[in-house]
């Protein structure tokens, strides 16, 4: 009788915890689709259909080895190049992780948009852009960025946008979709969104603020 109770008492706890799962997979998948659908009209394949902003807002994605940017990470700065060189921003800022000397994201960007020809007084760079809330609450309140287009990939795109929106930065976005990218980029993002509204939902506050340097000052105050 007792081992009877006993299995009765399992069913009824896994019959709550699946109800429960269920339930929380409903609401994230929600909050999924009600980003990609309040960004949609803000995320664009055709260049033309920007309109011209003060920043192109380059998102950080690793590196292949100290100095050498990963394809993901590439592909981003690459489409900031061509949107820099045609008239659409004016400045570029890269955002990323500089936690350590061994891992820095944002000086190899650097070093490679020079190398393309972007001038160096009009690269600013975020050393502090520890993920993609971080990166979006610095550039309004460091970099004072009241306008840009987000270019990252479209798996990433509705998320950032969402984000900059939110925090007070007129945003657009274009994907950097040069490659084919690995389907975890798209179950990643599924979850990602419940993490960014709960982050604006508290309203968050990054690890790190610091002075203010303004996206129209002197771009070697962020190097």
């Amino acid at each position: 009788m007792v081992h009877l109770q006993q299995k009765i008492n399992m069913r009824k706890l896994f019959t709550i915890a699946l109800r429960v799962s269920l339930l929380f997979l409903c609401f994230v998948a929600l909050i999924f689709v009600s980003i990609k659908i309040d960004t949609a009209s803000y995320i664009t394949t055709n260049k033309k259909e920007l309109p011209v902003v003060s920043t192109a807002i380059v998102l950080g994605a690793g590196l292949l080895n100290s100095d050498t940017l990963s394809t993901i990470f590439k592909d981003r700065v690459d489409t900031a190049i061509v949107l820099y060189k045609e008239g659409k921003v004016a400045n570029i800022l890269v955002t990323g992780d500089d936690s350590s000397s061994s891992h820095n994201e944002v000086n190899p960007a650097r070093d490679y948009l020079l190398s393309k020809g972007v001038p160096s007084k009009d690269i600013f760079l975020d050393h502090a852009g520890f993920d993609t809330y971080s990166s979006m609450y610095r550039a309004k309140k460091v970099f004072l960025i009241n306008s840009a287009i987000i270019v990252t990939q479209s798996f990433h795109l509705p998320r950032s946008v969402f984000i900059a929106q939110t925090l007070g930065i007129n945003a657009y976005g274009i994907p950097a979709d040069q490659h084919a990218y690995t389907f975890k980029n798209n179950i990643r993002e599924f979850f990602a969104d419940t993490k960014a509204f709960f982050d604006i939902l508290r309203n968050r506050k990054p690890k790190y603020l610091g002075e203010e340097i303004p996206i129209t000052g002197d771009s070697s105050e962020s190097i």
